[in-house]
């Protein structure tokens, strides 16, 4: 065991300069570059100081005096000496020849003195006193984090590698420049005795965060507003083609794959009543799009299938609208097909906890045919008259207040996004902020693309004039102006840089570093991806990470919205990357980039496709399982011996002969070689492949000496296949 020299220095109450004078002094070993003593060392070292201490403390300084008769003391004359030596020679020659006086006079105790405990029984004084001293110094040592390895040292006055060799005992990893995390410092504070620092500013100060009260509009700026509808449903169960015949529009058809893959936000008008919808996917890929759908609407239509009935994705959108406490309106489609069972329906309601009404449960519900469009007036019937019960009402005097649904990047417009005003009124000039995003607002815009004087609560609107493009998903409001919607980003941007440097992950064991090791040597694909807005984006980016593998890691190590850029290519190519675009066209001059560089692109426009596509590149990475494929076997008949070589005479008994085929050398129904059919003859004729039932000459590689009559030659062909992941 070993004790350091800081450690001393506390108990003796003194700097680390004089403790190492102290360990010179007594004549103990030590290298100047060390900095600690052994227990030996170290014991001996305070036994010397504090029996020094304890002589110190008894003995009193007096000079001997001459005894009667002997020899008189010569001391030397003041004016041989100089300085500080001339005056303290002179007052021991006063005090060696002054009479022994009594002690002056002092008025006697009332009571007799205390016995003094000798000093060799009790701690000295002085020895008592540094203690005290250390620690109270030790408890006052206090370290506020963060402080890197380097810092703490040269607080400690230790060297760095001392630490580094301390916290590797305890199995801790740790260089001199890195941040040390709590763990760290707390095996080195019960070392050295100091005082982590683990309250918060705000604890400090008894700061109390301050609850963000519900805005509370008066009740005379309030004003009845449109219903938000969402639509939600299964995947090809009519939603779109629904929304459709409501706008007379056909938006499915210029979707890729015919399945919608955006949010998408119109307004309808019925019986001079406005209805806002928002058109959602129903594929599984996009869940959260679908839960953003839900948590902006006021009333769900889930769409249902009269023929295919409650599917996962229907089952999903009910949850949504139960957790987001949304009432329903259903709507079963598609009531005109073969196989359509409208009681199925109303009985898998039931069972779902949303009976009909007329199964006496509260929930609204009607036949349709989208395609037709029969029934559709009592669907937006309903749909009022849920709107009606619930007193839709906002301030569109107020500040305008929003949520974005989709974002993406128009060319000639820069970032544009869809958002659905939920207070307020929005004008072109107003400025707003959304986290540390902030836009100045150029243009409004409708679902037609027509411009906008201004947009009214539960109207949808295309915000063009951000800065940077904000998540699906983000809240928004006004500001006073754009100087102080810059402001607001910018410490929005500052608390998010914070928040994410408490949250590194820091590699603080061997563990950890061993496990950090084994992920680097574990086969990686790295994807930059790129897609066409926000929300897709957003969807394929959880469907990548969905996909796990314990054979090859998928790091994705960029994501953006917009077109694939030449900066992407040379990204990609000192990343070693692929680039993965959904729905996106490359610029131009980017497909001849990426053949020279080298990097691949996947594109697509169904999302699904993509997925399946970023699996193989995964598959392509691991080595691959081969298979064998029998083509035929023929019999020898004459082994004929030529200047050239040997030639096997065979008839093909089954199948056929493939020139530079794998064959095998059967004989007694045991493989004697396994080789490559080299050339092969019909007759006088080179063939590349010869049928069962005819004669034929085989040259086989490196066996021809062994061939026998009677043998039997197998041919076949190796077949490659990528491996599951």
């Amino acid at each position: 065991m070993t004790v350091s020299i800081y450690q001393l220095a506390h108990q003796l109450h003194k700097d680390i300069k004089s403790v190492r004078l102290l360990i010179k002094q007594y004549g103990i070993a030590l290298p100047e570059t060390a900095s600690t003593l052994s227990d030996t060392d170290a014991n001996a070292l305070l036994k010397k100081v504090k029996s020094n201490a304890q002589s110190t403390h008894v003995a009193s300084p007096t000079i001997k005096k001459p005894l009667i008769g002997s020899a008189p003391v010569r001391i030397a004359s003041p004016k041989n000496l100089g300085g500080s030596q001339s005056i303290t020679a002179l007052n021991a020659f006063k005090k060696s020849f002054a009479p022994a006086a009594p002690i002056a006079a002092r008025p006697a105790p009332a009571t007799a003195p205390k016995a003094v405990a000798k000093p060799e029984n009790t701690p000295s004084a002085a020895g008592s006193i540094a203690n005290k001293d250390a620690a109270k110094m030790e408890q006052n040592r206090v370290i506020k984090p963060p402080i890197t390895l380097t810092e703490l040292a040269n607080l400690l006055e230790v060297k760095p590698f001392t630490l580094i060799r301390d916290l590797m005992d305890q199995k801790i990893f740790a260089s001199m420049g890195q941040v040390l995390d709590e763990n760290a410092l707390k095996v080195l504070a019960d070392k050295y005795h100091f005082t982590v620092e683990t309250k918060r500013r705000s604890q400090e100060r008894n700061v109390q965060p301050v609850p963000v009260k519900p805005k509370v509009e008066p009740a005379d700026h309030l004003e009845p507003r449109p219903p938000i509808v969402c639509i939600l449903g299964h995947v090809d169960h009519g939603k779109t083609t629904l929304l459709d015949t409501l706008r007379k529009a056909n938006v499915a058809a210029k979707e890729a794959g015919g399945i919608t893959q955006h949010i998408g936000a119109y307004q309808v008008e019925v019986e001079g009543k406005k209805i806002t919808f928002l058109d959602t996917p129903g594929h599984a890929v996009f869940s959260n799009i679908r839960q953003r759908g839900a948590t902006v609407t006021d009333i769900i239509i889930l769409v249902v299938a009269a023929d295919d009935g409650f599917m996962p994705q229907t089952k999903e959108s009910l949850q949504l609208a139960q957790k987001e406490n949304v009432p329903v309106v259903v709507a079963i489609n598609k009531m005109d097909v073969k196989g359509a069972n409208i009681d199925r329906i109303k009985q898998q309601m039931q069972a779902n906890g949303i009976a009909p009404e007329e199964w006496g449960g509260d929930t609204l519900c009607t036949e349709i045919s989208a395609l037709k469009g029969t029934n559709l007036d009592k669907l937006l019937q309903l749909v009022l008259l849920q709107a009606e019960m619930m007193e839709l009402k906002a301030n569109p005097k107020g500040t305008p207040e929003g949520v974005v649904v989709e974002s993406r990047t128009e060319e000639g417009q820069g970032i544009v996004t869809t958002a659905i005003i939920t207070s307020g009124t929005l004008k072109p000039g107003d400025a707003l902020v959304s986290g540390t995003h902030v836009c100045k607002v150029r243009c409004l815009l409708d679902e037609h693309g027509k411009r906008m004087a201004q947009a009214t609560p539960a109207t949808p609107v295309q915000i063009m004039g951000w800065v940077t493009m904000p998540s699906a998903g983000c809240t928004f409001r006004g500001s006073k102006n754009e100087k102080e919607a810059r402001k607001e980003a910018e410490a929005c941007e500052r608390e998010l840089k914070q928040n994410q440097s408490n949250n590194v992950h820091k590699i603080s064991s061997i563990d950890d570093l061993m496990a950090a090791m084994e992920t680097q040597q574990q086969k990686t694909l790295k994807v930059l991806l790129r897609s066409d807005v926000h929300g897709s984006l957003e969807a394929l980016e959880a469907c990548l990470k969905g996909i796990h593998s314990d054979k090859v890691a998928l790091n994705i190590i960029d994501t953006r919205v917009g077109q694939i850029t030449l900066n992407d290519i040379q990204t990609a190519h000192a990343g070693k990357a692929i680039i993965v675009g959904f729905n996106t066209k490359p610029a131009n001059g980017v497909q001849a980039a990426a053949k020279q560089k080298g990097v691949r692109m996947i594109q697509h426009n169904i999302i699904y496709e993509l997925i399946e596509q970023v699996r193989n590149a995964m598959r392509e990475l691991l080595e691959p399982e081969w298979s064998e494929t029998k083509l035929g076997s023929a019999e020898i008949r004459k082994v004929i011996t030529l200047s050239k070589g040997t030639i096997a005479g065979c008839m093909v008994v089954s199948g056929q002969i493939v020139r530079d085929a794998f064959v095998r050398l059967i004989r007694k129904g045991k493989i004697i070689t396994e080789t490559k059919a080299y050339t092969l003859k019909h007759f006088k004729d080179y063939v590349a492949e010869v049928k069962s039932g005819t004669e034929c000459g085989i040259g086989l590689e490196d066996a021809a000496s062994d061939c026998q009559e009677g043998d039997l030659i197998e041919c076949y062909k190796k077949v490659s296949s990528l491996p599951e992941l």
